[in-house]
């Protein structure tokens, strides 16, 4: 692992100290001058690559987003059943911001964020009609994208929620779940073999499983190393 003063490329330094920062410190409290400081850069070095902190959150985002459609892929058992793929990759997202609440702020500030929302809904709707297409015959990719764009507002709405005692990680997953399924038209019974597959697995374990990998290859991509993050409980 390369330390930050042997990379001479200042992009690559920036996002060597912001991804880490913004995991282990959060977004909000990353600031400007902390980013500037700590990759060794100028302001104006750091306008000039990146304008602000939102355009180095987009390239985290793209890099979660994209692990994990490929996590959930590898997870499933029956890869021919693309509606599982979409309850473990929901399970997934919802169980990350449940684990640490830097992950909860990266992920609603994302939501929340024209430019970030919109990389999401495009991102997000390309994957949607490869796995609901066979529901909604008569749809084009624009259908999928406006339905993305409400579901996303959901998964939003369900972020900013912490677990509790009632609405546990389970109750939200299996809620958000069932009104996401309804939209895309997606047959009950169908809708059923997918939460009864979530139910024959260890949620919890997995989220764990996949915090680890993705933190093990945020590590290998932006080359650096994280300090112990501490996880709260689901």
């Amino acid at each position: 692992m390369v330390s930050r003063d042997q990379v001479k490329d200042p992009k690559k330094r920036i996002l060597m100290v912001v991804v880490k920062m913004f995991i282990e410190k959060g977004y909000k409290e990353t600031t400007m001058l902390d980013i500037i400081k700590e990759a060794d850069v100028s302001a104006s070095t750091f306008q000039n690559i990146f304008h602000t902190k939102d355009e180095v959150l987009l390239e985290l985002i793209e890099f979660m987003f994209t692990n994990q459609f490929d996590m959930a892929k590898s997870i499933a058992i029956d890869l021919n059943n693309p509606v599982i793929i979409y309850a473990i990759e929901t399970s997934i997202q919802l169980g990350m911001v449940e684990s640490n609440e830097h992950f909860r702020e990266i992920y609603l500030e994302a939501y929340t964020h024209p430019k970030l929302v919109e990389f999401i809904n495009q991102k997000t709707s390309s994957e949607l009609a490869k796995i609901f297409a066979k529901y909604n015959p008569n749809w084009e990719e624009s259908d999928f994208y406006e339905a993305e764009i409400g579901t996303s507002g959901i998964m939003r709405s369900f972020m900013a929620k912490p677990c509790n005692k009632y609405f546990t990680l389970k109750r939200k997953t299996e809620r958000f779940l069932s009104m996401a399924f309804d939209v895309y038209h997606v047959p009950k019974n169908k809708q059923e073999k997918a939460i009864e597959f979530l139910k024959s697995i260890n949620v919890k374990e997995l989220v764990g499983k996949v915090l680890s990998k993705l933190f093990l290859k945020l590590e290998m991509t932006f080359e650096f190393k994280f300090s112990n993050l501490k996880e709260k409980k689901l």
